[in-house]
């Protein structure tokens, strides 16, 4: 059996071993996730919430924007608190305080050592032992709980309120006046976060001194600090991780590389003429690109928040344009901006495979889709300001406004139209692509890995339709991680790498039989990690604890291939300098060369920083997560989307209008810009609260006190450089795009006064 075969095997294998160990995750989750209770009541009969209201609660949690003002279990965003683990303190807090004036008559703050500790222990058995009665549905607390309880719900209340008293507060957390301004959604609110504190530290059935989040968050007045689980299976995290980089570096230095063929003396592409879907396409890469623009704008804005809260310099840009807003778009349209000019790269790449030949009606498909895209952006957007407003009824925002579910924010109707696009979209590029898979080459496997890659991304968005508007938070946090890890990190990064290798193929600068190699093993190793490794989102998301295990091991292994993607960096830029007309390509391949940076160091270095269990156990929802969400997001697939882009661009133009200046100064702006806002800013954050959760818990890392403090200020302040940098260095992409069609239409021009 021949290498190819053998590492084709070896990855069909792996991927079905693979989903079925996620799958199984997902069904152990769902028996052993913290339960809603069909009622909660006190010791003596009193009813605090019930099942209607915590399922209520959730729903307005949703409407208001979910997790892009602040996060439970970690997830969400990072101005405001997590919820979870500041109404948690702010519960033990009350409890102590009021059992400290029942028995002594003084503040819990007034008495001596012996005493508190001794209330402590009270609170600790009154707090993790779990009094929910799975035959009655019904979770009884004490009377000193419920008094506790009481008291946060109040200051909840006027929080998510207009409460004169509360402004302060609210502009700390970024939240705009009457963030929730009915009052029985606010009350229907508390009920639903009481909820998600009350998992954090409550001990399992079976499972005592460990909780539904194993412990998380940290909050030693309960004892919820980090169980053996998360520590072992860290350090064999680590030892699994040395292991896998130095068994791919023995295994990269015994291949033999082939040669590189000698480049034809003209450019390949020049001598094919785009087809008319091909031109249909360049329509999408204008979008994108007024996408990212568009993004760029509002990430300034949603980052200047943190500074002043509810205003942009003196602007009180909160009552229009509140945070929970601004980030949701800066979010989802990361996420749309970029899948455009991957979309666009598959609609392009498809009729190229196939010898320039295209179905009929292709171009209209083509046409249509854009169209439909367009739709889904801008009535998303639309729906998502109503329901942030509160304007909408809580089912239609659920339908038509915001869903509440980080990068699943958009209304459940547009996510759905957004699923029929992908399908239309896998229509296309399979009808495009058909002759090409019959077709006998030397680049076949490569094909068919890329046609495989499409259709997972067509139908794997479809994970995100799994959760509805009452699923329990733990198997919502299950299905979203479907679509934003293996949707986005899994399959785009196969179908990234297939087109890259074809691209090289098709201009003759490698061989077929390498590539073909090189891109079935890398989708091996990479996939062998990727598929299992989404479960590190999972620790503290009401799952199991095996998931710890799973995770651990499998997350680390994702970072192995990065650690040698220096490799493939080097391998790409040689190939700039192959022939003379690779100079036409060279900015594309230095995006691709950014990429690989960006995926060992914004993907590896960062992601590893935060992925072993007893790391993400304190930074889980810190701005070191941030860090490494704008290192990858945008470093790895922001990058590698503009370099499609241009290969694609270039196609299309023949090189009409390419402006290589213009080209240089977007890469070096936008790189810098990127590294300058993540070293300057949003890394040193992270580590002052991540010194701030070991210290004090993880409610104080992402309170006002650390929020707040002049030198976190001074470091929020220090992202503005990298921000313009970024900013400029986005129109600059802008204005060479604007230059191209400047060119393509003055072309046109010249051609019809001459055929005149």
């Amino acid at each position: 059996m021949s290498r190819q075969k053998i590492i084709l095997w070896a990855l069909v294998l792996s991927c079905l071993a693979s989903f079925t160990v996620l799958l199984s995750m997902g069904s152990s989750t769902y028996r052993e996730m913290p339960p809603i209770p069909a009622q909660v009541v006190s010791e003596t009969g009193t009813l605090l919430f019930t099942e209607q209201q915590i399922q209520d609660g959730q729903m307005a949690w949703r409407s208001m924007g979910g997790h892009q003002l602040g996060s439970i279990w970690g997830h969400g965003s990072y101005v405001a608190p997590d919820w979870s683990a500041d109404w948690l303190h702010r519960e033990l807090m009350a409890w102590l305080s009021i059992r400290a004036d029942q028995q002594y008559g003084l503040g819990y703050d007034q008495l001596s050592i012996d005493q508190q500790a001794g209330l402590q222990a009270l609170l600790k058995r009154d707090i993790r032992t779990n009094r929910y009665d799975a035959k009655t549905g019904t979770l009884t607390v004490s009377d000193t709980r419920l008094a506790a309880i009481q008291q946060v719900q109040q200051h909840y209340v006027a929080l998510f309120g207009d409460a004169p008293e509360m402004q302060p507060l609210r502009k700390q957390y970024a939240m705009k006046e009457g963030t929730l301004p009915d009052l029985t959604r606010r009350q229907n609110l508390t009920s639903f976060i009481f909820w998600s504190a009350w998992a954090t530290a409550t001990d399992r059935p079976d499972q005592s001194g460990v909780s539904y989040t194993n412990n998380w968050p940290h909050e030693p007045l309960v004892d919820n600090t980090p169980t053996s689980s998360i520590t072992v299976w860290s350090i064999l995290s680590v030892v699994v991780l040395i292991f896998g980089v130095a068994a791919l570096a023995w295994y990269h230095s015994t291949l033999k590389h082939d040669p590189l063929p000698t480049p034809a003396k003209e450019d390949p592409i020049f001598s094919h003429q785009p087809t008319p879907s091909q031109k249909a396409v360049g329509k999408y890469f204008l979008t994108a690109i007024g996408l990212f623009m568009l993004q760029i704008v509002l990430g300034g804005i949603t980052a200047h928040y943190a500074v002043e809260g509810q205003q942009f310099y003196g602007i009180p840009l909160s009552e229009i344009l509140p945070y929970s807003l601004t980030r949701t778009w800066h979010t989802q349209l990361a996420v749309f901006w970029i899948a455009t000019l991957w979309l666009a790269t598959g609609l392009y790449i498809a009729p190229a495979l196939s010898g320039g030949r295209e179905p009929k009606w292709q171009k209209l498909g083509v046409n249509l889709l854009w169209v439909a895209l367009l739709i889904v952006v801008l009535g998303s957007m639309a729906g998502e300001w109503f329901a942030v407003q509160q304007v909408l009824d809580i089912d239609i925002s659920y339908w038509f406004g915001h869903q509440g579910h980080e990068y699943i924010d958009l209304g459940r109707f547009w996510q759905m139209l957004l699923m029929v696009g992908l399908l239309i979209w896998l229509a296309l590029v399979t009808a495009a692509i058909r002759p090409a898979l019959k077709q006998e080459n030397d680049h076949k496997p490569v094909i068919w890995l890329l046609y495989i890659s499409v259709v997972a991304i067509g139908l794997f968005y479809g994970a995100g339709l799994m959760m509805g508007k009452h699923t329990n938070l733990a198997m919502a946090e299950y299905w979203r991680w479907w679509v934003v890890h293996l949707w986005v990190e899994g399959f785009f990064e196969t179908f990234a790498t297939a087109v890259i290798a074809l691209m090289f193929v098709r201009l003759g600068l490698i061989r077929a039989r390498s590539a073909n190699s090189a891109v079935l093993f890398a989708t091996l190793i990479f996939l062998s990690g990727g598929i299992i490794g989404t479960a590190h989102h999972w620790y503290f998301t009401g799952t199991p604890t095996s998931v710890l295990a799973w995770g651990s091991i499998f997350s680390a292994l994702e970072v192995v291939p990065l650690a040698l993607i220096g490799f493939e960096a080097y391998e790409q830029y040689r190939l700039r300098n192959a022939s003379s007309w690779m100079s036409n390509y060279k900015w594309a391949i230095m995006f691709f060369v950014a990429t690989a940076f960006w995926n060992m160091f914004g993907a590896g270095m960062l992601g590893f920083l935060i992925n072993p269990p007893i790391s993400l156990y304190y930074v889980q929802g810190l701005n070191t997560t941030a860090a490494h969400g704008h290192g990858a997001f945008m470093g790895v697939y922001g990058m590698l989307g503009i370099g499609l882009m241009l290969f694609c661009l270039m196609g299309l133009s023949k090189g009409r209008g390419w402006n290589h200046n213009l080209l240089k100064w977007a890469f070096w702006s936008m790189n810098i810009g990127l590294m300058a806002m993540l070293v300057m800013s949003l890394l040193p954050v992270g580590i002052i609260q991540f010194f701030a959760a070991i210290d004090s818990g993880y409610w104080f890392a992402r309170s006002p006190e650390v929020l707040q403090s002049e030198l976190v200020r001074q470091f929020v302040w220090l992202r503005v450089p990298g921000d313009i940098l970024f900013a400029i260095g986005g129109m600059f992409i802008a204005m060479f795009l604007f230059g191209m069609v400047k060119a393509s239409w003055s072309a046109k021009r010249a051609k019809k006064l001459a055929t005149a």
